[in-house]
């Protein structure tokens, strides 16, 4: 992969699980409410001064929510953050970086 250029869309890992569970808690903050389901089912990642995910993630129904996560690198030792998001998405929507 190229630094700087996002990856193709992948099935989502145990270690994309792991990402989205770490950032659900800043979602479901920033959305005032709870996700009865929270399975991370595609991503992208984008190597920049870190790494940025762009994770699929099924929360209940036939909704979806699109995250970006950066995770900072190794020596800075900082927690993942959730940059941005968007909601209300559908099961077709192409995973894009946002």
């Amino acid at each position: 992969m190229m630094c700087g250029a996002p990856s193709a869309a992948q099935p989502a890992t145990a270690e994309t699980q792991d990402i989205a569970d770490q950032v659900r808690s800043q979602l479901e903050e920033k959305e005032n409410k709870k996700f009865p389901v929270f399975k991370a089912v595609s991503f992208r990642s984008q190597v920049v001064a870190g790494t940025n995910f762009f994770i699929k993630v099924h929360v209940g129904d036939e909704e979806f929510v699109h995250l970006r996560v950066f995770r900072s690198l190794p020596h800075e030792n900082k927690p993942l953050t959730l940059s941005n998001y968007q909601t209300n998405k559908a099961k077709h929507d192409e995973l894009s970086y946002f």
